[in-house]
């Protein structure tokens, strides 16, 4: 577990039920504007999702990215908080994501 790690989960906490965010959006947030990708493996590294809500983190396009669980896991996850996916992208991205500046 990294310092970076704990950051990133930390952040994840802050994103509400039935909404998402993207690995960029976290990355911004924790003032580290090009780390998105390691965003996307402390997810991945993630030792209490979905307790943790990884899930809840996709990419800049809505789609999903990865989950440790696995899509059909993630989907379920994100479909049970009211998020609907539709073609592996989140739908209505817009109404769904979640900015950190109105934490």
């Amino acid at each position: 577990m990294t310092i970076f790690n704990k950051k990133v989960w930390s952040a994840l906490k802050l994103i509400p039920c039935g909404r998402v965010t993207t690995y960029q959006e976290i990355a911004n947030y924790l003032g580290k504007s090009k780390a998105a990708r390691a965003v996307g493996n402390a997810c991945g590294h993630n030792p209490d999702a979905p307790k943790v809500p990884c899930h809840r983190a996709v990419k800049s396009d809505g789609g999903l990215g990865g989950y440790s669980g696995g899509a059909t896991r993630k989907i379920e996850l994100l479909r049970e908080e009211g998020v609907e996916v539709r073609k592996g992208k989140v739908a209505e991205f817009s109404n769904k994501k979640f900015a950190f500046d109105k934490v």
